[in-house]
């Protein structure tokens, strides 16, 4: 019998902060993927090659981890005073699905560089050596990302001397401003959903913890790492090899999920595997990150762990890292307790990997905290370019 061909799309695989992703231009995709929809989902799990039994992700640009497991689409901007429009897609590893509930911090590093290297940043913007500003509109929670991408010689630099625990090779720092990260577009949406700081969240066959849900950055359920039995020392192998501790923790996201208002019926979580993130805090101790680097707890002001589609992250989401810095700035969060109270305008925290320095500027207005921006610095690498391949039946 006959089959299909295979069709290239031009793509760009990049390194974004602690994420790697396959990068597109809309008007580069196929025409019936131009637009949401069917096509456009089975077009991305076969470039990443889920759903994969196996959670090898063999067949397909993907990495196995929720880390590896994304594209991204970026265009012109329909939006005045913005660059770029950039859309994230969550590629499940095992389901049929892609999730574009919410952003990829890390990525949004990566959407800063590439709006440069693809030529959707108007020329007269970028400088010869300096700082090219890329305005970028976050389709998804529909807010605004600006990213300071250093140029040299008309040209993005990509090399230098910035580290970034989780990530091995020094690269060159490129700062992210995320404006008014307090809500993320959800219909009525706000930065405490309950409209509490803490809350006592009752989950059924588990237990009731005291909870912190906060949408900023990316919904985001914070719980004290004593009050599930752990350190907030763990490594990924310590949460990934036990199915029973990460089944509990699902329970959790799922009671938060109902909770902040983001899925009606424990069912719909299954398809919302993105958002939101479940996350446990503690107070500052020392431990050896992943690399075997030494953290000393006199070097972080608290710890936090946070899984991400379903999994220990290795390191730290980017937009987990907005919810922790703009947690950290108001006082009386898990997150800001943890931090050792007070007010703040910066933390630095401890992760598998090693530590994260994230700002946020927050303030009370009519009695509601607002957050107007959080600041985080990442970097960005292109690993290959070229196009990609799929079978031309495959979408």
């Amino acid at each position: 019998m006959a089959h299909a061909a295979q069709v290239k799309i031009p793509a760009t695989y990049i390194r974004g902060g602690t994420s790697k992703g396959v990068f597109f231009r809309l008007q580069d995709l196929p025409e019936r993927c131009q637009v949401p929809g069917e096509a456009r989902d089975k077009l991305f799990m076969r470039v990443i090659g889920s759903p994969d039994p196996y959670s090898a992700h063999i067949d397909g640009m993907g990495g196995a981890t929720s880390s590896t497991s994304k594209c991204v689409i970026l265009s012109k901007s329909s939006q005045p005073e913005h660059d770029v429009d950039y859309l994230y897609g969550q590629v499940s590893i095992d389901s049929a699905f892609v999730d574009w509930s919410g952003n990829c911090g890390n990525l949004s590093t990566a959407a800063g560089a590439f709006a440069i290297h693809a030529g959707l940043v108007d020329p007269a913007r970028i400088p010869q050596n300096g700082t090219c500003v890329v305005r970028i509109w976050q389709a998804n929670i529909q807010k605004t990302i600006i990213a300071h991408v250093p140029i040299t010689n008309g040209e993005v630099q990509e090399t230098g001397d910035f580290e970034l625990d989780g990530v091995t090779f020094p690269a060159a720092e490129i700062v992210l401003e995320f404006l008014d990260p307090s809500d993320d577009g959800e219909e009525g949406g706000s930065m405490f959903p309950t409209g509490n700081l803490v809350d006592d969240l009752d989950v059924p066959g588990v237990g009731t913890f005291k909870a912190t849900m906060i949408t900023a950055g990316i919904p985001t359920v914070f719980v004290n790492a004593e009050d599930i039995g752990y350190q907030g020392t763990e490594l990924r192998e310590d949460i990934n090899s036990d199915p029973a501790q990460l089944a509990r923790f699902e329970q959790i996201r799922i009671a938060g999920a109902l909770r902040m208002g983001l899925i009606k019926t424990p069912e719909e979580a299954a398809k919302r595997q993105h958002t939101p993130k479940i996350a446990f805090v503690s107070p500052p101790k020392t431990y050896r990150a992943s690399s075997g680097k030494q953290i000393e707890a006199s070097d972080v002001d608290l710890l936090v762990r946070a899984l991400s589609m379903g999994k220990l992250h290795h390191a730290m989401m980017g937009t987990c890292a907005v919810a922790i810095g703009t947690a950290a700035a108001i006082p009386g969060t898990l997150v800001n307790l943890a931090a050792g109270g007070g007010e703040r305008e910066a933390v630095r925290f401890g992760h598998p990997s090693g530590s994260l320095r994230v700002g946020a500027e927050a303030r009370q207005v009519d009695g509601q905290w607002v957050v107007t921006k959080a600041i985080m610095s990442r970097s960005a690498r292109i690993l290959m370019e070229g196009n990609v391949r799929v079978p031309g039946d495959a979408f």
